[in-house]
């Protein structure tokens, strides 16, 4: 809980800065993405007013712009660098993405007013509808940055005045102009552009807040998931040494070594001992499983002849299938192209939790076949018993964490439920597939497939 609380009074002292500079890097690169799309609008409008006007004052307007943009590009690679704790950094990025847009902001307006000062009274249809094009530009893309597009609104929106009201000066016309029409107009557009921006801004902040939470959760869910595998880890560790004792010393007594038991005690002593095996089994599978979600389980790669493998996979767990009543049928073969590369110690657990578990789901006096094969350009590991088989759809439950196929409290096979799991994910990281074919009554194989090793042995 001290972690967890640690990490939240972290993040609050730095929420200012981290929301500032996320909205400076929200919105240069947003910029940096419409750089062309701006380019191409610029263009248009002085090739338009360079026609139709005066091209000196296009040329010049246009070469402003394009001194603006390349400020924005230098500023946008600078900010994308920035780091929370570069505090004058960040202030200074912020004076400069606003004097840029104050210069270019001016640009666009005084060229705008420059552009409606060479037309009659009342006819000023271009300059205004690009004044509008720009507000509505900075209403959809600016609302990352407050004070950036208050800025632009503004400078917009007196350039729309001063267009309309240098006619109203001159002319002094009555209310029910065309004139005094048009101002009343401006003054609509420009409340609806202010309305559009809030639209933005507040669905922009929505988005933040949203990402703030997630990110928020993401913080709570890896300091438990820390917890978690430090308990983990240490309570596994700590029963391991006490139920090392206890099974070392059941097995001294049923073996005999210590005198024979009393008749009464076997059954009693043998259950104990089976019991304490299983335990150590759940122990060492959950801490396999602990490694695998933090990325620290080990794999020493090296190339395997697949036949050599399974010889060796069979004869260790010959002792397991003899106490079920199952025997091993190995399907040897001595092909040298069989070779994969792989870590032979997890691919023997993978193997021996496919024995092991064929050999539990065997009827008594029952076979289990084990083998490998070439298939589609890959090497295949199958181990097929004379089961009861897996019902259709269960496949979440063979490969899934603490299931079993029967979970009843009088199952016959007992197990951990986290063997095949364990083993999927040792298959995976060897860019392999585990499945299994199954019908009810007649048995069910499981398979591993894997890449052939190309290279020389």
């Amino acid at each position: 809980m001290a972690l967890v609380e640690t990490m939240q009074l972290d993040r609050m002292v730095k929420v200012p800065d981290t929301r500032l500079l996320q909205n400076i890097k929200d919105y240069t690169a947003v910029s940096l993405s419409l750089l062309w799309q701006r380019q191409a609008i610029f263009f248009a409008t002085t090739l338009l007013t360079a026609f139709y006007f005066d091209p000196i004052n296009a040329a010049i307007f246009y070469c402003t712009i394009l001194f603006c943009e390349l400020q924005d590009i230098m500023i946008a690679h600078k900010v994308a660098n920035l780091q929370v704790n570069q505090k004058r950094a960040i202030r200074s990025s912020l004076i400069w993405i606003l004097l840029n847009t104050l210069l270019s902001s001016s640009a666009i307006c005084l060229y705008a007013v420059s552009v409606a000062l060479k037309q009659d009274v009342g006819d000023h249809f271009t300059p205004i509808f690009f004044l509008f094009a720009a507000a509505l530009f900075a209403a959809m893309n600016n609302h990352q940055l407050v004070m950036a597009l208050a800025l632009r609104l503004v400078m917009y929106g007196l350039s729309f005045l001063i267009i309309v009201f240098a006619d109203i000066w001159i002319v002094r016309p009555s209310l029910d102009s065309n004139l005094w029409l048009h101002f009343f107009t401006i003054i609509f557009v420009m409340y609806f552009l202010t309305d559009c921006s809030i639209i933005f801004l507040k669905l922009y902040r929505k988005n933040l807040a949203q990402l703030e939470a997630l990110k928020q959760e993401h913080e709570r869910t890896k300091a438990a998931y820390i917890i978690k595998s430090q308990f983990i880890s240490t309570v596994s560790h700590e029963l391991r040494t006490p139920l090392t004792s206890i099974k070392g010393s059941l097995d001294l007594l049923n073996s005999g070594v210590m005198g024979e038991p009393p008749e009464k005690m076997e059954k009693l002593l043998d259950m104990a001992g089976r019991n304490a095996a299983r335990l150590s089994v759940l122990i060492d599978d959950v801490l396999d499983l602990q490694k695998i979600e933090a990325g620290e389980m080990e794999y020493r790669m090296d190339v395997l002849h697949v036949p050599a493998l399974i010889e060796e996979a069979v004869n260790s767990n010959a002792g397991y299938a003899a106490a079920h009543n199952v025997t091993i049928e190995h399907l040897n073969t001595e092909d040298p192209t069989m070779l994969i590369e792989g870590d032979e110690t997890r691919l023997m657990q993978v193997m021996a939790n496919m024995i092991s578990n064929a050999a539990k789901f065997s009827s008594t006096g029952g076979m289990v076949t084990v083998g490998c094969k070439h298939h589609a350009g890959k090497v295949r590991i199958f181990v097929r018993d004379s089961g009861c088989g897996i019902p259709a759809g269960s496949e979440d439950k063979v490969f899934g964490r603490f299931n079993q196929i029967d979970s009843s409290d009088q199952r016959r096979a007992s197990g951990s439920g986290l063997g095949m799991n364990i083993s999927k994910e040792i298959v995976e990281h060897h860019n392999g597939t585990i499945s299994y074919e199954s019908q009810l009554g007649s048995g069910t194989t499981f398979y591993t497939d894997f890449p052939a090793f190309k290279g020389p042995f």
